[in-house]
C-alpha cells in the first residue's frame, strides 16, 4: 500500500509542478478528478488495463474520453499510466493532486466523527473552532459513529483531537488503571 500512495503522489507532484508552471491548477484538479471517474468505469477500465491490446487502441480510447474535456497534460498522464499498467492509481493521483493543491491554498481537510448527527449552526461551530487550533481555512468530512457514546473526534492530518463520552472513559479507565 505504501508503495502504491508513493507511486501516486510522485505523479501527482509532477502534475502540480506542470500545472503551476501552466498556471492552471484548478484545471489540472478537475481534469484529473473526471479521469479518474470516467476511467474507473469497469467497461472502461477492462479495456484501459489489458495488456492483450496494443497501447495505441488503449490510447485511443482514453484519448475519445478525456480530448477537450481536461488539459492535454492530465489525458497524457492516463495515457502514461494506462502504458506503465498503473491506470489503476489514476484515483490516488487525483486525491493526492487535491491535497497538494489544498495545501498550497491553506485549506486542511479534519475528518469529524460524532455520537449523533450535527445539525448546520453545530457543523459551522465545529468548522470555526478547527479554523482557529489551526489558523487554516477548513474543510470538514463528517461521520456518525453510534459507538462514540456521545460528543466528537477530530483528525486534522496526524493529530486526533477526541472530545467523545467514550475517549473520557477510556482515559479515566487508564487513570485508575495506573494508580
Amino acid at each position: 500500500m505504501a508503495r502504491q500512495s508513493s507511486a501516486a503522489r510522485r505523479y501527482a507532484e509532477a502534475a502540480f509542478q506542470l500545472a503551476e508552471r501552466d498556471d492552471a491548477l484548478d484545471a489540472w484538479a478537475d481534469g484529473l478528478a473526471l479521469a479518474a471517474q470516467l476511467l474507473a468505469d469497469e467497461a472502461v477500465l477492462r479495456v484501459v488495463d489489458s495488456p492483450a491490446r496494443p497501447f495505441e487502441e488503449r490510447n485511443a480510447l482514453i484519448e475519445r474520453l478525456l480530448k477537450g474535456r481536461t488539459p492535454e497534460g492530465v489525458m497524457k498522464l492516463a495515457a502514461l499510466l494506462a502504458q506503465k499498467g498503473r491506470i489503476d492509481r489514476l484515483p490516488d493521483v487525483a486525491a493526492e493532486y487535491r491535497r497538494l493543491l489544498d495545501r498550497q491554498r491553506g485549506v486542511v481537510e479534519a475528518r469529524v466523527t460524532t455520537a449523533a448527527a450535527l445539525s448546520a449552526a453545530e457543523t459551522e461551530r465545529v468548522r470555526d473552532w478547527i479554523t482557529r487550533l489551526t489558523g487554516q481555512t477548513v474543510e470538514l468530512d463528517v461521520t456518525i459513529d453510534d459507538g462514540l457514546i456521545g460528543g466528537l473526534t477530530v483528525r486534522v492530518g496526524d493529530t486526533l483531537l477526541d472530545a467523545s463520552v467514550r475517549g473520557r472513559l477510556e482515559r479515566l479507565r487508564n487513570q485508575l488503571a495506573t494508580r
